[in-house]
């Protein structure tokens, strides 16, 4: 039987995304400075909300890995999981990261070596040691323990408790009760699906031009609206055919691939770079985001007022926070069978492992071009574009034609894992009810994925791609009122179902 949409939230979001991106491209001019300056109010209003928001949740799952809940299955006794560690992981890791980490892992270092916290003089040798630390920082543990509560949450409610909905709503279903049917859970899941559109905007706004400018450089043309249109139509192709074949066929064998060639890539720089000191970087800087942790999560700066945390870091956990809803899902739906400890350990450790992977190599190597002077990247994020900047890491590598070809097969891999998983998880939410391992249907998967490619070329031509990435991180207000509503249902029913628990003994070494 094929599972049947639900019209009260399939609708109004349709609607909700059409009418909204009509009027940000009609008003886009006045609708982008007012949107900025929401974003501004929230990011230096709420800085001490979002970084609370952020340690208290990781806090909350290191208690349900050490305690015993960590034990609890996500799933009947006889339920085994579906997908192997290594795919497992992969699809984890590439729905949340996309291109985002191949972009900002070489540009980032940068803005903090010229622009760095705590006071620090722009360009000096402090400023070029905390570099990468702060990379490390945003895009390791905290970021994921922002990814991890919703999974948690979303895979006790479908596995554990049975509930045959993959939304929000239904986990938030502990505090909520009945109001979980209703018009507030109905508006809860329609925002949802608005945060993840915006997410995937702001990949788009990051992988179109990028891809885009290291083509032009493969071909000597100028990058322009035409190669981005066509950047996309191939995008579409690849995340329309994988959703379209599913999870088991389609979604788990491209996140393979792309780990594959990620770490291919990765491994390459580390050989043919400066080996010795991207090691020693990445180790030095380590123990400084280490040594530095707790100040570097409340940090606010109330005093001299400079803005990095509120222009960095609380943008970040807001933005991660908007998107965040959408990997819970998704990383719910592929954990049947794990235990909590495992689902926590396993997304803060892979996810975490990953993304300093990439920070310490390519933003090693990129500070390793700028500080011995063989490539001005700081002057050319300067006067030219964080595009030119890859282009120009990219050139100086060996081989470097072919890097180039592999970097634009890797970057259009990566956010069509991101994109089939968004279609997958926004189809699943305006779904009814999915049983068992039942998907939402093909036509469904694929309308939305239609759908978001219509909205990014639409956006595209329009130049107003950054506009609907502002509007997303606008949703992560209401999204932290979701956040202590999940953290308190899930507690809430492990300590009510205590007793219908499947709990899976730990192993003596």
């Amino acid at each position: 039987m094929n599972p049947k949409i639900d019209k009260s939230i399939f609708w109004p979001s349709i609607l909700l995304v059409v009418v909204a991106t009509f009027l940000l491209v009609v008003y886009r001019d006045t609708a982008g400075p007012v949107i900025e300056g929401m974003m501004t109010a929230i990011t230096y209003r709420l800085d001490w909300a979002f970084e609370f928001l952020t340690i208290g949740l990781f806090i909350i799952l290191i208690w349900l890995m050490v305690g015993r809940y960590g034990r609890v299955k996500l799933g009947s006794v006889d339920d085994k999981p579906e997908f192997s560690r290594f795919s497992w992981g992969g699809m984890l890791f590439c729905a949340s990261m996309g291109t985002s980490i191949m972009f900002w892992s070489i540009v980032e270092p940068l803005y903090y070596y010229t622009g760095p916290p705590f006071g620090i003089e722009g360009g000096s040798t402090e400023a070029a040691e905390y570099a990468v630390s702060y990379g490390l920082f945003h895009w390791g543990i905290s970021a994921w323990a922002l990814y991890a509560l919703p999974a948690v949450v979303m895979a006790y409610s479908f596995y554990v408790r049975k509930d045959p909905s993959l939304k929000i709503s239904s986990a938030c279903r502990g505090i909520l009760g009945k109001h979980a049917d209703g018009l507030l859970g109905k508006i809860i899941d329609i925002l949802v699906i608005w945060s993840m559109i915006g997410g995937l905007g702001t990949s788009l706004g990051l992988g179109v031009p990028m891809v885009s400018a290291v083509i032009g450089d493969i071909f000597g043309i100028e990058p322009n609206l035409t190669l981005n249109i066509i950047i996309i139509i191939i995008w579409t192709i690849i995340f329309s055919s994988s959703a379209y074949l599913g999870l088991y066929k389609g979604i788990r064998k491209l996140s393979d691939w792309n780990v594959y060639m990620a770490l291919g890539l990765a491994l390459f720089v580390i050989i043919v770079g400066p080996t010795l000191f991207i090691l020693s970087y990445f180790t030095n800087s380590f123990g400084l985001m280490m040594d530095n942790f707790m100040r570097m999560s409340l940090y606010t700066d109330p005093i001299s007022k400079g803005g990095f945390p509120q222009t960095w870091t609380v943008f970040y956990w807001a933005w991660f926070a908007a998107t965040a809803p959408f990997i819970g899902i998704f990383v719910a739906r592929i954990s049947k069978g794990r235990t909590i400890r495992e689902l926590v350990f396993n997304i803060l450790m892979w996810g975490s492992l990953g993304s300093w992977l990439y920070f310490g190599v390519f933003g090693g190597y990129a500070m390793d071009l700028e500080l011995s002077g063989q490539v001005p990247l700081t002057e050319i994020l300067t006067e030219q574009s964080e595009q030119a900047v890859i282009v120009a890491v990219l050139n100086s590598l060996p081989l470097s034609l072919i890097v180039s070809i592999f970097f634009v097969i890797l970057g259009f891999i990566f956010l069509a894992t991101s994109l089939d998983s968004a279609a997958y998880v926004i189809a699943s939410v305006a779904t009814k009810e999915l049983h068992g391992n039942a998907e939402p249907t093909r036509w469904h998967r694929l309308l939305w994925g239609i759908l978001l490619s219509a909205l990014a070329i639409s956006l595209t031509v329009v130049g107003g791609l950054g506009v609907i990435q502002t509007s997303s991180v606008l949703v992560s207000v209401p999204v932290l009122i979701m956040y202590v509503l999940l953290s308190m249902s899930l507690i809430k029913w492990l300590k009510q179902n205590d007793h219908n628990h499947v709990y899976v003994k730990s192993h003596k070494r």
